[in-house]
């Protein structure tokens, strides 16, 4: 099923053939470089199962992400409801994550900013939040891009507070 389209870009339900292309994508080095660990084969089936899930439970989720074309998978952009211990939780999340042939290409931007609005206008959402590590300033730039605002920084609860990776910024937009 395809829920969101752009010019460049279909942001389509999962396929099992995506696995390979995702796990290739959660192993990368340099995609994970804000991230505590890249994942292993295992893990990113986990990834996956969760995934199928969180779209049969509540309708939306991380979308897989192809580009028209070529119908290459490139990553991912979509919702999650995020519900780690913190103030602002439980929460819709917008997040993405692509290969790094991918990146520099506006596709991020593109394809947040109509989720955004497919959130907002089909699924009823009134506020979406996003957050990364603070050192990660592509995904911040990608969040001012899509008219998201600055609320605070955080440490991330799942992430050891010695990590240079517990300091998280938090991102709001509302309908």
């Amino acid at each position: 099923m395809m829920y969101i389209e752009t010019s460049r870009l279909l942001l389509r339900e999962w396929e099992e053939t995506d696995l390979e292309s995702f796990y290739q994508l959660n192993a990368d080095e340099t995609v994970m470089t804000f991230f505590p660990k890249t994942l292993s084969m295992e893990e990113t089936n986990l990834f996956y199962q969760s995934i199928v899930s969180e779209f049969k439970q509540c309708g939306f989720g991380l979308y897989a992400v192809e580009v028209k074309e070529n119908k290459e998978f490139i990553g991912f952009i979509g919702f999650h409801r995020a519900a780690f211990e913190a103030d602002f939780t439980p929460c819709i999340e917008i997040g993405w994550r692509l290969k790094k042939e991918a990146w520099g290409k506006g596709y991020a931007t593109e394809g947040a900013k109509a989720c955004l609005q497919y959130g907002f206008d089909t699924l009823g959402f009134k506020d979406v939040y996003s957050f990364t590590a603070d050192l990660n300033h592509p995904s911040k730039s990608v969040m001012t891009k899509i008219g998201m605002s600055f609320i605070k920084t955080f440490h991330h609860p799942k992430v050891e507070k010695s990590s240079p990776l517990s300091k998280h910024v938090l991102f709001h937009i509302s309908k």
